[in-house]
């Protein structure tokens, strides 16, 4: 989302321009380019209305990375998922250093992680080049995030239960 939200601006918030750049290139069946328009539209109504025109993100992406935030501390408070915790300790040390180098003081470690992904991620885009290091970070942060993303969704599925004995 961090990236539609990053398209839409990229297209100054113009409906005809977001139209001309993101839904008539796929062609799509006129039911579906009507879909997209629409969830376009909203996000740009959104984004105006949170004041998120410019830079920053909308609510439903901060309530997400909340919830993230919160199932992420409960998972390192439950001895049921042992390797959770094993992940997110070797990737805090490049948590760390990201946040030491970037913007990202008043951020969680959670918003930090995605910000270090999403900035890989634009680096890549670009074809510029990345240090081994950096490589190797993204890589270990990256595994964290991918463990903490399957809980979410069992989670949401109403499968993960860290509360209970077994």
């Amino acid at each position: 989302m961090w990236q539609v939200e990053d398209l839409l601006r990229a297209n100054d918030l113009s409906m005809d321009k977001v139209k001309a750049s993101l839904v008539n290139p796929y062609g799509l069946p006129d039911e579906q380019a009507s879909e997209l328009q629409e969830w376009y539209a909203n996000l740009i109504d959104m984004m105006r209305q949170e004041g998120v025109k410019e830079n920053g993100h909308l609510q439903i992406n901060k309530n997400v990375i909340i919830n993230l935030t919160d199932l992420h501390l409960r998972l390192l408070k439950s001895p049921k998922v042992p390797f959770y915790s094993a992940a997110y300790y070797k990737a805090l040390p490049f948590i760390v250093e990201f946040r030491t180098k970037s913007e990202g003081r008043e951020k969680n470690e959670i918003e930090n992680c995605f910000d270090a992904l999403y900035m890989v991620w634009l680096l890549k885009l670009q074809k510029k080049e990345m240090n081994a290091e950096t490589l190797n970070a993204t890589s270990e942060i990256s595994k964290f995030i991918s463990m903490l993303s399957l809980y979410f969704k069992e989670e949401e599925e109403g499968r993960l239960d860290l509360d209970s004995e077994e």
